[in-house]
C-alpha cells in the first residue's frame, strides 16, 4: 500500500468518541491489551490498522464506553 492509500479519511469511531466524552487517554486506560495512545490517534484519523489494533480499540472502547454492543463495523469503515 502506498501511504496515502493507508489515509482512509476520519473513521466513525472518532464520532461516537466525542459523543461519548472520550479522550485517547480513556481508551488507553481502559485497555488490557497494551493500547497506545499513538493507535487510538491513528484510529480516530483513518490510518489503516491491523485487524490486531482494531480489535485493541474495539475492546477498549467497549470497557471505556460501559458498553458492550460496539462492533468493527460501527467504529471503521474500511475492510
Amino acid at each position: 500500500m502506498v501511504d496515502n492509500e493507508r489515509e482512509l479519511g476520519e473513521q466513525p469511531i472518532e464520532q461516537i468518541m466525542q459523543e461519548l466524552g472520550l479522550e485517547n487517554n480513556d481508551l488507553v486506560v481502559a485497555s488490557t491489551e497494551q493500547l497506545t495512545h499513538k493507535m487510538v490517534m491513528k484510529a480516530r484519523k483513518g490510518r489503516f490498522l491491523t485487524m490486531n489494533v482494531r480489535l485493541k480499540v474495539l475492546h477498549a472502547l467497549c470497557k471505556a464506553s460501559g458498553n458492550n454492543e460496539y462492533r468493527l463495523e460501527d467504529l471503521f469503515n474500511y475492510r
